[in-house]
């Protein structure tokens, strides 16, 4: 019993200081330092590290944290009760609008600092970023795979559709959150456009969800 209550203090205790750090990382984006979550989170850096390890450690748990929160939102836009392109289209903005919603945590995810005021070496972002992707790719690929017949290969076609379209978002959405040239909604539309290709000419999965 005791064992159970100190592992539940400690996760408590681990959310807390998650929560600290996003407090910075919305104040500092991806200039966002460990002495400073720290000082967010009233503790000595020391601490924080006897939690995470190191900063590759913060930064795994934080983009496991959003991570996990994207990916019910987008479980939530893939499931709503609507045709296919509606679907897509949903699916993708629900993904921009997250970016939009919090850039500096996007930033943070996805960019290094890059003016070198940090008296730290900083989060090894490019070590990480891939991998975040990565899950996001898999996770995709899953979804295509359970809905629509793709044949015999059906499985490698949907881990390459899956990751293709992620590849995509991420690329379009950098670029759209950086520059910003047209609205969410002509982002959105655009790019639902360019799905439209054998995606929307292949059958659902005989009982399966649909797509």
């Amino acid at each position: 019993m005791e064992t159970t209550q100190q592992q539940r203090s400690a996760d408590q205790r681990r959310r807390e200081l998650l929560e600290a750090a996003d407090r910075v990382v919305l104040r500092d984006g991806p200039h966002a330092s460990m002495n400073a979550i720290a000082a967010e989170a009233g503790i000595t850096k020391p601490i924080l590290y006897r939690h995470f390890g190191d900063k590759s450690g913060l930064y795994r748990a934080l983009a496991k944290r959003h991570t996990d929160a994207l990916l019910r939102a987008l479980q939530v836009a893939v499931d709503a009760d609507v045709d296919r392109r509606e679907r897509v289209a949903g699916t993708l903005d629900t993904y921009l609008a997250a970016i939009e919603a919090r850039p500096q945590v996007y930033r943070f995810l996805m960019h290094p600092a890059e003016d070198g005021h940090s008296s730290e070496a900083g989060f090894d972002v490019g070590r990480h970023s891939a991998p975040l992707l990565r899950r996001l790719g898999e996770e995709l690929g899953d979804v295509i795979a359970e809905r629509v017949d793709l044949g015999p290969s059906g499985e490698l076609v949907a881990r390459v559709w899956g990751h293709g379209i992620v590849g995509m978002m991420h690329a379009a959405g950098d670029w759209w959150l950086g520059e910003r040239p047209c609205s969410r909604a002509e982002l959105v539309e655009t790019l639902t456009d360019l799905l439209c290709g054998r995606l929307f000419a292949v059958n659902d999965r005989v009982g399966g969800p649909g797509f």
